[in-house]
């Protein structure tokens, strides 16, 4: 295993070798996530003060910072213990109070003898109408100005850790800076006008005014990509790690894909078309293919897939497509079936619910390459399912998957491809962050036919006249679905939510037209609520969001989201792709509580005013951030100190074309910027690219 390089020693040895940082202020940091002096290196100021000398008080707003030179006149302690304790003093322009509570005399009088001069730093404020500062932050002899800084950087904290502890530790660790060698590329550098990595972060930690705290200041661009391209490294390392492993040729003939187009009641689209040449190139290059399938709701992702899968078909082996549930496999069948039949392929289903003699005859099918597509959940990796020559897998809704689970399905297959389907557009900055290790396919067209959803917002005062609506509908033979409000992030509560509407909407609408489902209910119940819906049994579906992702009901033609400004834009948009999937004319109805909160109002306008899910997906970005975007939980995103995926999305992209193009050019990083940009990596604790490098 490769060590550290000897040059990084002093960054990350122990907290406590820095002056003032002793056990119990080691556990303090700690708990900010700073643990290494090179933590404290990108613990970057969040804001900053002004503290430039002022002639006097009267010189700044209220609130402001004054910075003066003072004559102490009177001490006037208060008459109780409890009462403050003013001192009078004057500057050169006029005469105000510094004021003190609970205050120790002895102290004050040390500090601030009458008659002599004093320079003081602290918040202007007016009590009675006169001026006061309480509590300076700094109080020094005339000789001692030096100390207080002109712009003084400002640090997040926590309890029992000060700013002056953050900044005496910061100030400590760039005396210990070494100079390395730079690892961004000369060209990029110059045209940007970046500091060296050592100046930018003494820049950083020294700001000189408000721009200096800008995501757009030379100095934090530059250490913010750093971080990116540290991180794409480490992505373009594991993505040429699967490339470097043994691929299949897979070189389709074209045939089935024909049979199926023909099939087909329209012509696909630009963006379809593409998509499939790309996999197809992909599959038939002789390397591993790791691609994503980027497409908004509707935007027929399900028939490129099987266009991919017939190319796997045709060049003689195998396909398999996984969804993440039960009802959403057995969707993907119905949809993919009578297409691949009308090209001869058999296709099958496999889940958790097919036992004993079925199940068994499946398997012995799929290992005699009897069964050309297998659809399924991840019932599809368990051991006993072999396949006589898998060349594709699709994985469908990849948040559901991780890394390690496409690797193990890949590994199913000798080396097969993997392609990989989300309906979540995602900002591009938070696409190649996520999936920099992947190639991306977008499919940014709606296929012909698909009609625009009418997006109506309304006030929860006219609930009834809703209801009215939805009767009149329902009689002329429409569906709709009812989604509950989200409350405080509680499933139980959410669950009690949809029951009680439920109960109203059915004693409105009648027994047997209005359903449920929620994310409580036993699977076998689910299903059953969801079988009746889609059969047309039931013509309401009263929900929580367990219906956000893929349920496919094309005679649903309207969508009411009540209290609408609960949701995310994300959450709402894939709502909504719910309807508009048959030949009516669709609606949804976002119900809100007024009055609206500002961030609430933006989003339910955005979602008034557009239908394409990346315009919908940016806003997103820039009113949430980069983790609530993807769900941090599951994001998979990683924690940047420094870089700010709203602000500095574009040098994202830079930073895969280059980390992509240093490693097509040194993939073994053993020329000089190679050699720093392993450096980085350590810095940066890419431990996963620095264990690819040293397996080789």
């Amino acid at each position: 295993m490769a060590t550290r390089p000897e040059i990084l020693f002093p960054l990350f040895a122990k907290l406590e070798t820095l002056g003032g940082i002793g056990e119990k202020t080691a556990k303090g940091l700690g708990t900010l996530g700073i643990t290494l002096p090179r933590d404290l290196l990108f613990w970057l100021p969040h804001a900053g003060i002004d503290r430039k000398f002022r002639a006097s008080v009267t010189e700044v707003q209220l609130g402001e910072i004054a910075t003066v030179e003072i004559e102490v006149l009177k001490h006037r302690p208060g008459r109780t213990r409890t009462a403050p304790y003013r001192i009078e003093v004057k500057d050169a322009l006029t005469t105000f109070d510094l004021v003190f509570f609970h205050a120790n005399a002895n102290w004050l009088s040390k500090q601030l003898p009458e008659g002599e001069t004093r320079v003081i730093s602290g918040k202007v404020e007016a009590f009675d109408g006169a001026l006061q500062i309480a509590h300076p932050d700094y109080i020094l002899p005339p000789n001692d100005v030096d100390e207080i800084p002109d712009y003084e950087p400002v640090y997040r904290l926590t309890a029992g850790i000060t700013g002056r502890t953050i900044a005496k530790g910061v100030g400590e660790v760039l005396t210990r800076l070494p100079v390395l060698k730079e690892w961004i590329d000369p060209e990029l550098k110059s045209r940007e006008h970046w500091p060296d990595w050592h100046m930018a972060l003494r820049q950083a930690h020294t700001p000189q005014g408000a721009d200096d705290l800008s995501p757009q200041s030379p100095a934090r661009r530059r250490l913010a990509y750093d971080e990116f391209f540290a991180h794409q490294l480490t992505l373009a390392l594991a993505r040429a790690k699967v490339r470097r492993g043994k691929g299949r040729l897979s070189v389709g003939t074209g045939q089935l894909q024909e049979k199926v187009l023909a099939a087909l009641p329209y012509a696909p689209t630009a963006a379809q078309r593409r998509a499939v040449e790309e996999i197809a190139a992909d599959m038939a290059s002789g390397q591993r293919m790791n691609r994503l399938l980027q497409g908004d709701v509707g935007s027929g992702k399900t028939l490129v897939a099987l266009l991919s899968l017939l190319v796997a078909v045709e060049a003689g082996g195998q396909g398999v497509m996984m969804a993440p549930t039960e009802i959403l496999a057995a969707q993907h069948l119905e949809a993919i079936r009578p297409l691949a039949e009308a090209a001869g392929v058999v296709v099958a289903l496999l889940t958790g619910r097919d036992k004993g003699a079925e199940r068994r005859s499946k398997l012995e099918a799929l290992a005699r390459g009897d069964i050309h597509i297998l659809v399924g959940t991840h019932a599809v990796f368990q051991k006993d399912v072999v396949f006589q020559d898998l060349r594709l897998a699709v994985v469908d809704e990849q948040h559901r998957f991780g890394v390690s689970q496409r690797m193990e399905l890949g590994a199913k297959g000798q080396a097969s491809d993997v392609l990989v389907m989300t309906a979540t557009p995602i900002p591009r900055s938070l696409a190649l962050a996520q999936y920099g290790d992947m190639d991306v396919s977008v499919l940014d067209e709606k296929p012909p036919g698909r009609k625009p959803i009418k997006t109506v917002l309304v006030s929860d005062g006219r609930i009834d006249e809703v209801i009215e609506r939805l009767r009149r509908a329902i009689d002329d033979g429409a569906q709709a679905y009812w989604v509950c409000p989200l409350v405080e992030e509680s499933e139980v509560m959410d669950m009690t939510a949809a029951e009680e509407r439920f109960k109203l909407l059915r004693a409105d609408l009648g027994e047997g037209v209005v359903g449920l489902v929620h994310g409580q209910m036993p699977p076998a119940e689910k299903d059953a609520a969801m079988a009746a819906f889609v059969a047309g049994d039931t013509r309401l579906l009263v929900a929580t969001t367990v219906i956000e992702v893929g349920v496919d009901v094309p005679n649903a033609s309207i969508m009411v989201i009540e209290r609408a400004e609960h949701f995310g834009l994300a959450q709402l948009h894939q709502l909504r792709g719910r309807v508009g999937r048959g030949q009516t004319a669709s609606t949804c109805l976002l119900l809100y509580h007024p009055p609206l909160t500002e961030s609430g109002e933006k989003r339910l306008s955005v979602m008034r005013d557009t239908e394409d899910g990346f315009v919908i997906s940016e806003a997103d970005l820039e009113m949430r951030g980069a983790g609530d975007v993807l769900g941090t939980a599951q994001s998979g995103l990683p924690r940047f100190w420094v870089g700010d995926l709203e602000h500095q999305a574009a040098l994202m992209a830079v930073a895969q074309k280059d980390a992509r193009l240093l490693l097509h050019q040194d993939p073994d990083l053993t020329t000089a910027r190679g050699h720093a940009a392993r450096v980085l990596l350590w810095l940066m604790r890419q431990d996963e690219a620095i264990r690819l490098i040293s397996v080789g």
